[in-house]
């Protein structure tokens, strides 16, 4: 049960009037913050049996531009379009996740699921129906970063679980671009990049849930600094069932497109 794991005294997230504040806070801001949302306890148990994995993960090492999308030949290479963004972390996917992992309770768990359902006013979330993308743990070591980008997906659920010394800013402009209408708003892209451009920054501790609309707003995450690495959950979650990520997704953010070994 995710009382076990969760301040659900904090955070009553089976209370309509709770589920609707947090939703009235998000559709203002597109981004939420539920400080202390997991225990500590909970949190310790997560970093100590991540930190073995760090050395395990897979790090990719390509470049990609802020659409998450493949070059576009009638562009040149410095257009907005195309100018390459350098992302370097490291990930252990969901069927390295043990069985036994507050972790996946929390993901599983009917109340959490119905809690995010009414905060981002959809009628149902679903797991991926691949084996790799539902439960991430991301790890940033000294130097390493998340580089400028749009999500694909209309909302993401995150928590951070390990704080490092210094840098690892979550740095965000909200309403960049519209998608839904194919706006891809290349000059503030530009200005955003050619670092011209107001940003904001989003601030939270570990155990703290973050629920970001990503779609729209474009964010990174700074270089991290120090030699404690930031460690972060993303629990990732569809509005439609049987939605997986291509071979080729597979293959660009875990090195492999099944539960088979990595290529190198």
């Amino acid at each position: 049960m995710t009382t076990n794991y969760l301040d659900t005294e904090r955070h009553p997230i089976t209370s309509p009037a709770y589920i609707e504040s947090c939703r009235t806070e998000l559709d203002a801001a597109g981004a939420l913050v539920l400080p202390g949302f997991a225990l500590p306890a909970t949190v310790a148990q997560i970093v100590e049996e991540s930190t073995p994995r760090e050395a395990d993960a897979f790090y990719a090492n390509k470049t990609h531009n802020v659409y998450l999308t493949p070059a576009d030949p009638r562009f040149s290479d410095d257009h907005p379009h195309n100018r390459q963004i350098v992302s370097s972390k490291g990930l252990i996917a969901d069927d390295e996740i043990p069985a036994d992992s507050p972790l996946r309770v929390i993901y599983d768990d009917a109340d959490f699921r119905r809690f995010l359902c009414g905060v981002l006013g959809i009628p149902n979330i679903h797991p991926y129906a691949d084996d790799l993308s539902s439960i991430n743990v991301h790890f940033a070591a000294e130097g390493m970063e998340l580089g400028w980008h749009f999500d694909n997906s209309s909302f993401a659920v995150t928590m951070l679980l390990q704080a490092p010394e210094g840098g690892a800013q979550f740095e965000h402009v909200p309403a960049v671009r519209n998608a839904d209408v194919g706006d891809m708003a290349y000059s503030k892209v530009a200005a955003i990049l050619d670092g011209e451009h107001p940003v904001q920054t989003l601030d939270f501790s570990p155990g703290d849930l973050v629920l970001f609309r990503g779609r729209d707003a474009m964010h990174r995450v700074t270089p991290t600094e120090g030699v404690i690495t930031r460690m972060l959950v993303v629990f990732a979650y569809n509005d439609q069932p049987g939605v997986a990520l291509s071979a080729s997704a597979l293959e660009t953010f875990y090195g492999r497109d099944t539960t088979g070994a990595r290529s190198h």
